[in-house]
């Protein structure tokens, strides 16, 4: 029998965090993570997350992360919060004078994206090496804050000449009547949005990248956003509007839903 998921449980290379642990992501935050939802010990996607998290070690620390290892830490990390469904975070750090990268995972209750139409605010901030997932993005934080004290729900990154980048936390996606149409500009490819590319592809309706700049938001039938919590629609980018396409929702659902399970 399970018990409830801890408000927080920190886990370093396989140990409960100590206080000289949680030094290294205080002092030395120089690093990258994946998150993910955890549904009865299985994950949607967990290849993708290996693979990013070894990537990103790679190009940071020049220094692999093997898969298997992190699969056991993060079974480890469950056992030790009591938990089969949870909200899982794996961090990369090299502290100083090491040799070897510090995998810290840490466990809280699990999550779902509110389904709720969403409005975003654009700002005109595209994010730099927007390839590598990682933590403590003081500019991301203040402009989600921003827009919602504007009464939205998420700023939308924008680089210079207004080119559509991502959400400041999830990418966005548009509905041509045609194709989804993901911005053709530098973003950090989020799993779900992996998930749903290689799913449609699958369903014979492949998506397409392309260059969505502001001003032509408004040519687009509908929107919709994306993160490890899952997907909404999207109603409103700044002033224009958007209809909630019912239909593509629940295809995008249905895709999001069949993809294939890992244990861990």
């Amino acid at each position: 029998m399970t018990t409830p998921t801890p408000d927080l449980h920190v886990e370093f290379d396989g140990h409960p965090a100590t206080a000289d642990d949680l030094r290294i992501p205080a002092f030395a935050g120089y690093g990258h993570f994946t998150a993910m939802q955890v549904r009865d010990r299985t994950v949607r996607g967990l290849a993708l997350h290996l693979d990013r998290l070894d990537s990103a070690n790679q190009e940071l620390f020049g220094l692999p992360l093997d898969g298997e290892r992190v699969r056991e830490l993060i079974g480890h990390a469950l056992d030790g919060a009591g938990a089969r469904d949870a909200s899982v975070r794996v961090h990369g750090f090299l502290p100083p004078e090491s040799r070897e990268t510090v995998p810290m995972v840490t466990v809280r209750g699990p999550a779902r994206m509110d389904g709720a139409p969403k409005s975003l605010m654009s700002v005109p901030f595209a994010r730099s090496v927007p390839h590598i997932k990682r933590a403590g993005e003081f500019t991301q934080a203040y402009y989600g804050q921003q827009a919602r004290r504007a009464g939205f729900d998420e700023a939308l990154l924008t680089s210079p000449g207004g080119m559509v980048t991502e959400g400041a936390i999830t990418n966005i996606g548009f509905w041509d009547g045609t194709s989804v149409v993901w911005p053709d500009a530098p973003a950090l490819t989020g799993i779900t949005m992996a998930l749903l590319e290689s799913g449609l592809a699958r369903t014979e309706r492949p998506s397409v990248r392309r260059g969505v700049t502001l001003d032509g938001v408004g040519a687009y039938r509908s929107a919709f956003v994306t993160n490890s919590q899952g997907l909404a629609p999207v109603h409103r980018i700044d002033d224009t509007t958007f209809a909630v396409d019912e239909d593509l929702m629940k295809l995008l659902g249905q895709v999001y839903e069949n993809a294939p399970r890992e244990t861990v």
